[in-house]
């Protein structure tokens, strides 16, 4: 019996490996996009102690805070901010990982485009979040 030598790309082991990378590819880079640009659109004018200090001014304002309360207030706000800062670079390693792996599968000329389709898709991204975020 003669074996049937196939092109690889027939090979259904490669196709089923390139679509999945594909699709991680494609997935990461939405899911980059969308919440990195947004964690960037919607950070704080301020995250100075400035910042801070008018917080608990205005919660020990409005809510009637105790110094006991205010203190744990502070420490609870102090360990969001950290958290949160924690979860952005996570996001921006995320994001250079997606598009470190897509611009691998891409080819130079590939590349160009792909680069030039971020750019225009940055503005409709920001577009779509930025009145959430004004005040």
């Amino acid at each position: 019996m003669v074996a049937v030598e196939r092109a690889p790309w027939q090979n259904p082991k490669i196709v089923s490996t390139l679509m999945l990378v594909f699709l991680a590819g494609a997935a990461t880079g939405a899911l980059s996009m969308r919440f990195g640009l947004h964690g960037q659109l919607h950070r704080p004018a301020q995250t100075g102690p400035e910042n801070r200090e008018a917080i608990l001014n205005r919660f020990r304002a409005e809510l009637n805070l105790s110094p006991p309360q205010t203190e744990k207030l502070a420490l609870v706000l102090d360990d969001y901010r950290q958290y949160y800062q924690s979860l952005q670079d996570q996001l921006e390693d995320l994001r250079a990982t997606g598009k470190t792996g897509i611009m691998q599968i891409l080819n130079p000329e590939q590349r160009v485009k792909f680069e030039k389709m971020m750019n225009d898709l940055a503005p409709q991204l920001a577009g779509s979040g930025a009145n959430s975020g004004t005040k």
